[in-house]
């Protein structure tokens, strides 16, 4: 992954709403829901949702399909699993990583 496209979906992520947008859609799975039913998971009014949406869809984070009069929105995780080893691709400097506690 290139570093501006982490740096756009970071920046996507970035923000409460669609960050609970997206966990959503990840724990949906590959085939995703619809846009009516995000709104009412997540608790934001669908003109709000409809904002969040169009940004994590620029980010590359999400994909949308019609489906019918429904939008269905899917979690892009090619591009989650390829923004999480950008992140961690050099940890450690190369040798195993020990888990520490949070509050450490």
């Amino acid at each position: 992954m290139e570093p501006n496209h982490a740096v756009k979906a970071l920046a996507a992520l970035g923000h409460e709403s669609r960050l609970t947008v997206f966990r959503l859609l990840v724990q949906a799975g590959p085939d995703g829901l619809p846009a009516g039913q995000l709104a009412e998971q997540a608790h934001i009014a669908p003109s709000s949702l409809s904002f969040h949406l169009k940004e994590l869809v620029h980010a590359g984070l999400l994909s949308q399909r019609q489906d019918g009069r429904f939008i269905i929105y899917a979690a892009r995780f090619d591009v989650m699993n390829a923004l999480l080893a950008y992140l961690t691709e050099n940890c450690c400097d190369g040798a195993p990583c020990a888990a520490k506690p949070a509050d450490a």
